[in-house]
């Protein structure tokens, strides 16, 4: 009877989403309130007009999503492969493209290592998560035992 694969992964980075989506609000809301209280901070050099409140507003909005966008890495795996979605990118690969999954104690987050000498960081699985990380690292390594423990598919 053969082993059951093992379940499928899935991490993102839990407290870094959180401060960047309370950075995200604290940022909008400050600039919000700036560009609404613009025309009561009145200089004699400089008068603020409508479209100084908007560009403000929108400014806060602006920096608020980009905020937000550092929360947006993610690791997917399962028995075919893994996908991953940092900061800037996205990137698919088989578990036989992979050689380890290192997540040593100087580092910040995982990092994958694949069969090319190559290495990429897995930004959704950080140590400050604790043992989320840990049990998202130990499960994409059970996903990659698994998947050399497998027979090779034949060509036909």
């Amino acid at each position: 009877m053969p082993t059951p694969a093992p379940p499928a992964v899935s991490a993102v980075p839990r407290r870094w989403r959180s401060l960047c989506a309370v950075l995200a609000v604290v940022v909008a809301a400050v600039l919000t309130y700036v560009g609404v209280s613009l025309p009561d901070n009145v200089t004699g050099v400089a008068r603020y007009t409508v479209a100084d409140q908007v560009a403000v507003v929108g400014l806060g909005l602006v920096l608020g999503g980009g905020l937000l966008a550092l929360g947006r890495p993610r690791v997917d795996a399962d028995a075919t492969g893994i996908r991953v979605r940092n900061l800037l990118g996205q990137r698919e690969l088989p578990w036989t493209a992979v050689r380890a999954v290192r997540f040593d104690k100087r580092f910040r987050w995982a990092t994958v290592l694949t069969t090319d000498d190559d290495e990429f960081a897995l930004l959704a699985v950080q140590g400050a998560d604790g043992d989320r990380a840990v049990d998202a690292v130990e499960g994409l390594r059970a996903l990659l035992a698994a998947s050399r423990a497998q027979p090779p598919a034949t060509r036909g």
